[in-house]
Parts: C-alpha cells; sequence; structure tokens
C-alpha cells in the first residue's frame, strides 16, 4: 500500500467539510470493466464453457475470488480459483499493456483534484500488480495513496478498503466522497459511511440517501464533490 500523510480537516469557503476523495479503479476511472468479461468469457470458452451474460452482473466489480468461484461453479469447469486467477491477471496485463483507455472526464476530474490538493485515493478489488500497470497511465503521482484488493482482509462489498483509505489520509468516513460504478463497490462504500457518487457501468444503480447517481465523471467536479458533504458549523 502507498505510504500516506494523514490529510487535514478541510473547509473551504462555501463551508464543505470534504476531507478526502475515494475513487474506484476499473468501470470509473478507466474503460476497463468490458476487459475483464471478454478475458473470462475467453478462459472459459477454451475450458468447453460458455459464459451467460447474466453472469456479468453478478461478478462484475467484486474480489477476484468470488467472481473466479461464482464461475467455476456456475460453469462446472475444472479448474481451480487459484489458477484461475493467475489467468486472469495475466491476460488483463497483456490487454492494457499498451496503455488504458481512461473513462470520458476522468482525466479532468484528477488534475482538479490535484491542483486543490485534495487528498486522494485509489481503492480497487483488483490486485496490487494490476494497478500498479494502470498507474502508468492514470499517474501514481495523481494519488495520496492506494489501495488494492489483495492488501486487505475483505475486500468489496465490505467496507475494509474505504475505513482503511479514510484512516490512513485521517478523514472521516463521512466526510469523504466516494466515486463507484458497480453495485457491490457502492455497497463498500456505504457500509463505511461515504458518501457515494454512482457512475453506473454494468446494471442499474438507483439514487438512494447518501449516494447521488450520475451519468459519467463528466458531470463530476470539485464543486460537485464539495456540495455533497454537509457543511460544518
Amino acid at each position: 500500500m502507498t505510504s500516506t500523510v494523514p490529510a487535514p480537516v478541510t473547509r473551504t469557503a462555501d463551508g464543505s467539510a470534504l476531507q478526502a476523495v475515494l475513487l474506484d479503479m476499473d468501470g470509473t476511472l478507466v474503460d476497463t470493466e468490458g476487459f475483464w468479461w471478454e478475458i473470462e468469457a475467453e478462459i472459459f470458452q477454451e475450458l468447453g464453457h460458455r459464459l451467460e451474460d447474466a453472469w456479468r452482473d453478478v461478478v462484475v466489480g467484486g474480489p477476484m475470488s468470488r467472481s473466479a468461484g461464482f464461475l467455476i461453479e456456475a460453469t462446472g469447469a475444472a479448474i481451480g480459483i487459484a489458477e484461475l486467477s493467475v489467468l486472469l491477471n495475466e491476460r488483463f496485463e497483456a490487454r492494457i499493456a499498451d496503455r488504458v483507455p481512461l473513462m470520458p472526464g476522468a482525466e479532468r476530474l484528477l488534475t482538479e483534484l490535484a491542483r486543490h490538493n485534495v487528498p486522494t485515493a485509489l481503492v480497487s478489488a483488483s490486485h496490487r500488480r494490476v494497478i500498479d500497470q494502470v498507474l502508468l497511465t492514470l499517474g501514481r503521482d495523481r494519488f495520496t495513496m492506494t489501495v488494492a484488493g489483495d492488501e486487505v482482509a475483505r475486500t468489496k462489498p465490505h467496507p475494509d478498503p474505504y475505513l482503511f483509505a479514510a484512516r490512513s489520509l485521517g478523514a472521516h468516513p463521512s466526510r469523504c466522497a466516494v466515486i463507484e460504478d458497480t453495485r457491490t463497490g457502492v455497497a463498500a462504500a456505504e457500509a463505511a459511511g461515504c458518501r457515494v457518487v454512482a457512475i453506473p457501468s454494468v446494471g442499474v444503480i438507483e439514487p438512494a440517501p447518501g449516494r447521488t447517481v450520475v451519468r459519467s465523471l463528466e458531470d463530476v467536479d470539485l464543486t460537485f464533490l464539495r456540495s455533497l458533504i454537509a457543511p460544518m458549523n
């Protein structure tokens, strides 16, 4: 995990108490959710099995162990979770070897957050080896810290990754804005007590108390994120 320096409580001219912005990776900052599904379908086809489209909504956004385990059980494929996980990571890394496509608005938002010195964490269920490769495109220096799925005892949909990120940044979860694209990620952030901005990539995510749903990162800027956190008296 990236070393961190606790972030001070920030109060802007409008009274916002936003302390940190925590961002998911796949499907939120980089356009890679489709890559994972294509690779999963490719591997299982080689094993003699066809994946059903309905399963995509089940495996998206979750930890590798859960996704791999579900697909193995659903298909009856003769492969173990550990072996499948290695295959998935290797093929994903090969797929993004040249450059990772960014989601619309990602470059602008990350630049704005960095310009205003907003403590920012990348919080992903992907393994560290994958995150490090994606950071070659995103820019490691744009994040105060990063958290990988294989670095916490329980990853999404459990709140642990977001609780760890908030604590490491010296922020209270309720003063953190989280940006996520899947129901699994949203569940993790909300369980941690964070304010969530959902940008659905696969499946439908409905608005709810403490949750705002937008079309894309192009609808998100620092002013918008600050407006989500209740002013401090």
